[in-house]
């Protein structure tokens, strides 16, 4: 190995193309924003060094043996974010880049794609919500250039409005198109940047030319070893300084090449796709799908180490895969059903029980809407918020994780095990039992914390969750201002006792969505008793809700908040005693 003579970037692009520069399967995704993209192009225009690359030339007879990826021509953060496979062929050169992707990504989406991203506000369905975004290089006064650089920015092409010498943004792609220097002399001249003797317009674009088409600053070195087994650990020490390579891309790189039937880049990235878009949506990775994997096939070891990732620990989870897959989708699907999603589910390593009991009842289609399962679902339920709020798999989860497997695979009953988990578990650090201390600080949760779900799931287990139910303030938030406190004659020294208390636990509710809706902004007590004008109604509400019998008035909020604080403690204790 050693450095070869240095190279053009249009060399590598064009390289790209045609396919003689390729990602090996070893090699994450790429991961960087627009502002990383704009960053390189303006150090390269600065003649800043961006490092040194390391290329793995690959031999013919070779080819055949391992995975290789297409570098992206475009990211689009929905459509678009994985890497294509190629299926390779004697008959051309073709180098494996070791060291190197993001930047070489960024250079080749900068030069000759887009970069598509979601704008806020808008919904993940919707095509507006990803405008394709082209690299320009705004060419602005020289005086200006030495205090801030090179204006590169990403921009979509109908966002760009006046194109004079006071605002010229310059699509830096096509700089690919002109052949010789003079070519780009002739455009300023056509788009009226030479006018009143300017030159700093077209020297900033002949810089770029000779940036991008003449300059050899592509420095690599050029690996001849075919050894995979080497060439993974020349890859993993060149990239410990970096983005550290997590066991989860070896045992994705190496199932790669170990499965026989399935591609397991494609299985796997698809599945964890599959899972993020069911219902709310979710945000499970391919470390929580391998994971997964190698607790419910029963292999022994389940960490991530590669003495784990055997060829025959790969062939065994090939072979359950489909089951694998149903298995997981199933559980995600139970987990929706409960009203968790992204923003809620605190711990993906919690859910892998659940999966795991699934998997051994043999992953029957019907689990979470048949009523033969009903009794287990809530077993399941329970066991789950408990795991949540104990943090049970937080922090080194796989001791745990071998204990609960263990217990479930030994449970001659069909039923979880909800009991003979918290047993076994009661003598060791990850105890699911709550303490009186533990459950009253239960309480200190509040409304937008990724934990308030759960308690209150909890407290309203006559939910069904067929139908969407939001988190609900009883008192509505917009009440809670200086101004309305003063209107009503609270003094200022009581503010805090509503102010720093509208978002309290005691102060929430799971409120179906219609109702929430119609509900809005509208005072408690008025609103309760247009929905509730029976008696009867109104005690049935009260107590599914657990609101206490005392003043619901908006005055009487401190009171109102102790008072349920006592009984939702009640319940939570008669629930995890």
């Amino acid at each position: 190995m050693g450095f070869e003579p240095p190279i053009t970037i249009e060399k590598i692009i064009v390289g790209i193309e045609g396919q003689k520069y390729v990602l090996p399967a070893i090699q994450r995704e790429f991961v960087w924003d627009t502002e990383q993209i704009e960053n390189l192009f303006d150090s390269l225009m600065r003649g800043y060094p961006i490092g040194s690359f390391l290329f793995w030339r690959l031999h013919p007879d070779n080819l055949s043996d391992y995975q290789f990826f297409r570098f992206m021509d475009f990211y689009h953060q929905r459509d678009a974010f994985h890497n294509l496979p190629l299926d390779l062929k004697a008959g051309q050169e073709h180098i494996a880049v070791l060291d190197g992707q993001q930047r070489i990504t960024a250079l080749n989406i900068g030069l000759r794609g887009y970069y598509a991203e979601k704008l806020p506000y808008y919904r993940w369905n919707s095509d507006y919500a990803f405008p394709k975004q082209h690299l320009y290089l705004n060419i602005f006064n020289p005086s200006e250039e030495n205090e801030q650089g090179y204006s590169f920015r990403m921009k979509v092409e109908n966002s760009i409005k006046k194109q004079d010498v006071t605002n010229y943004c310059f699509r830096v792609g096509d700089i690919l198109r002109f052949k010789q220097i003079e070519e780009v002399f002739d455009h300023c001249v056509q788009n009226g940047l030479t006018q009143d003797g300017a030159t700093h317009y077209h020297r900033m674009l002949m810089r770029l030319w000779r940036l991008i088409k003449e300059q050899p600053i592509i420095n690599y070195f050029a690996e001849e070893e075919q050894n995979l087994e080497k060439v993974l650990n020349i890859f993993i020490r060149v990239n410990s300084g970096g983005t550290v390579l997590s066991y989860s891309d070896m045992l994705l790189s190496i199932a790669t090449a170990q499965w026989k039937e399935k591609d397991a880049r494609n299985e796997i990235h698809n599945l964890v796709d599959e899972l993020n878009r069911l219902e709310d949506g979710f945000a499970f990775d391919k470390d929580f799908v391998l994971k997964a994997a190698l607790v419910l096939t029963d292999i022994p070891t389940i960490e991530f180490r590669t003495t784990s990732f055997t060829r025959s620990t790969m062939l065994h989870i090939e072979k359950c895969w489909e089951r694998l897959r149903d298995c997981l989708l199933l559980t995600v699907k139970l987990l929706s059903d409960w009203g968790y999603n992204y923003q809620t589910l605190t711990s993906a390593n919690a859910t892998i029980p659940l999966a795991y009991h699934i998997y051994k009842l043999g992953c029957p289609k019907d689990f979470c809407s048949s009523k033969k399962y009903e009794s287990d679902r809530q077993f399941m339920q329970k066991w789950f918020s408990i795991a949540l709020l104990k943090r049970t798999f937080g922090g080194h989860s796989d001791s745990v994780l071998r204990q609960v497997r263990t217990i479930q695979k030994e449970e001659e009953s069909k039923s979880f095990p909800l009991e003979t988990i918290k047993i076994k578990l009661r003598p060791t650090s990850k105890s699911m039992d709550f303490g009186k201390e533990e459950m009253a600080a239960l309480l200190d949760y509040k409304y937008g914390q990724a934990y308030t779900f759960t308690i209150l799931s909890m407290l309203y287990p006559w939910l069904k969750y067929d139908q969407v139910f939001h988190i609900d303030h009883i008192f509505p938030k917009s009440l809670f201002t200086k101004k309305r406190l003063t209107q009503i004659g609270i003094p200022e020294d009581r503010w805090g006792e509503w102010l720093d208390h509208v978002n309290d636990l005691a102060n929430l509710q799971l409120l179906q969505e219609h109702k929430n809706i119609s509900k809005k902004d509208e005072d408690f007590e008025k609103w309760l008793k247009g929905q509730c004008p029976q008696p009867q109604d109104l005690a049935h509400y009260k107590n599914m809700h657990m609101i206490p019998d005392v003043e619901l008035s908006f005055m009487n909020f401190p009171e109102f908040l102790k008072a349920r604080e006592e009984i939702l403690l009640q319940n939570l204790q008669s629930m995890l005693s």
